[in-house]
């Protein structure tokens, strides 16, 4: 009887590889180029072996973290860019397992060690999707997408569902590695459950604050603000060529109608006056910044603190809790919004980035990376399509669980609701100020979170008006 002479399957490592469109020049001195989007990049000069093997990155450069330390910062450089993305298979010219789609900047794909005896279980906030003719790995938690290449790779999944050692899932048939393991156990994809996990299966993953988070409402903050994906956004016309734009003003329903404008008895109010003249202002006078008085007239009457509430306990199902109301209205009175401001221009107060405390009513200083800084106030300007940074953008961050630790289902949807009155009255006291404002459509929630060094998910940003003295004030000028 013949013997079996069939040998184990290579282990699986990690290309790095261009991305579609972009090309590599290596100049006779040794300097590297990246040619996309119309446009050429120097990334450094390199020895002459890195310069010989960058012909290789459009199939796929063998990826080994520190084994190669040229190659690496090469890959480094390019990544910064969104320029490469990372290949798992057995051989050089051997088929994908997966391809990783790096989501952030800084991140670079790790095979940590992984105890054969270690249990793992998928995350209850990962998915898997068609997208175009690819199956795609997600979760709001992982810094990479994962391109499912390989039928064996979905089979681990599903079975993942429940936890299984890692010698389980190694016994299977057609296992496609500890490698992928390792990788998605670093991308949060997989979880190591505790003793005793939650056998409802939501469980904190090491995080106690996801508790709190239900799957959508996560995925929602995480994809619907810049950071911590790499989709096309903003107002890019994607559609366009499908569909035309619906009409601004939509057409009347059939049937009777009743004239309104003949029960005008009263000239308007002060108030509806001040409704009317709100207007977004994007462009702010240099030469006259606003004030640090003007800001805290602003804050005073936006976001200040008006009491604290402790709601008392009538025997129901309702916990005890405490509740500190401001200006506008909150569900449940859960006022989980702080605001953070990103100084450029005021006059009185040092550029920087500040908290502003409602209940004292006074601002404090953050200290953070200063090329942060600018950062956030040149997004705000590019989303602003403006001539400058505003003199002052104000971001709306939630502390999440102030909301969630009551309602489910609609946490981060109240949240957006909450954003939208509390700009409203931000808006309205700039109007009476006759001071500029400009909401801003959308922020980076990582480099928020680089800046404060809070958990995107625990205290994030999910809203951003700029303030300052519009070019058109009528404002008299500061004294020189």
């Amino acid at each position: 009887m013949p013997s079996d002479t069939s040998q184990p399957a290579p282990r699986a490592r990690l290309f790095a590889r261009l991305n579609p469109g972009v090309t590599l020049e290596r100049s006779a001195a040794g300097g590297v180029s990246a040619l996309f989007d119309g446009r050429a990049v120097a990334f450094g000069t390199f020895g002459a072996d890195v310069a010989e093997r960058a012909a290789d990155f459009e199939t796929g450069v063998a990826f080994d973290g520190e084994r190669d330390g040229e190659i690496s910062e090469l890959v480094r450089r390019l990544a910064l860019y969104g320029l490469v993305e990372y290949r798992l298979a057995r051989t050089p010219s051997g088929p994908d397992l997966i391809v990783v789609e790096p989501q952030m900047r800084d991140y670079a794909p790790r095979m940590i060690e992984i105890d054969e005896d270690c249990a793992l279980a998928l995350s209850r906030f990962a998915y898997i999707r068609r997208r175009g003719a690819d199956v795609v790995l997600e979760s709001p938690r992982a810094c990479a997408l994962f391109r499912l290449c390989d039928p064996s790779v979905t089979a681990m999944i599903a079975h993942l569902s429940q936890a299984r050692t890692v010698k389980e899932l190694c016994d299977s048939a057609d296992f496609p590695g500890v490698e992928l393991l390792a990788l998605l156990l670093d991308s949060q994809i997989l979880f190591t459950p505790g003793p005793g996990a939650d056998k409802a299966l939501r469980a904190a993953e090491g995080d106690d604050e996801l508790v709190l988070w239900d799957f959508h409402d996560l995925l929602f903050h995480t994809r619907s603000t810049n950071g911590r994906h790499a989709n096309p956004s903003g107002g890019i016309y994607a559609h366009a060529h499908l569909a035309a734009l619906p009409p601004a003003i939509r057409p009347s329903w059939p049937g009777p109608a009743i004239d309104l404008k003949t029960l005008e008895t009263a000239p308007p109010s002060d108030f509806a006056a001040l409704l009317r003249r709100r207007r977004s202002t994007r462009a702010f006078d240099e030469r006259r910044p606003i004030t640090l008085a003007e800001v805290a007239r602003l804050l005073d009457g936006a976001a200040r603190i008006i009491s604290r509430e402790r709601a008392p306990d009538d025997g129901q199902d309702e916990p005890e809790s405490e509740t500190a109301p401001r200006p506008y209205p909150s569900g449940g009175a859960s006022y989980e919004l702080e605001l953070y401001l990103a100084v450029d221009r005021c006059e009185g107060l040092a550029r920087g980035f500040y908290h502003y405390d409602a209940k004292q009513h006074a601002l404090v200083l953050i200290e953070t990376n200063a090329q942060w800084l600018t950062a956030m106030l040149e997004d705000a300007q590019f989303a602003m399509g403006a001539p400058a940074v505003p003199q002052v953008l104000v971001t709306m961050a939630a502390r999440f669980s102030r909301v969630s630790w009551k309602y489910s289902g609609f946490a981060y949807a109240l949240v957006l609701k909450h954003v939208g009155v509390l700009m409203q009255t931000l808006y309205l006291m700039a109007a009476e100020m006759e001071i500029g404002a400009c909401a801003i459509g959308v922020g980076d929630i990582d480099l928020f979170a680089k800046m404060t060094g809070l958990a995107f998910h625990v205290e994030g940003s999910v809203g951003q008006i700029a303030i300052g003295r519009g070019v058109q004030s009528d404002s008299p000028p500061l004294a020189d």
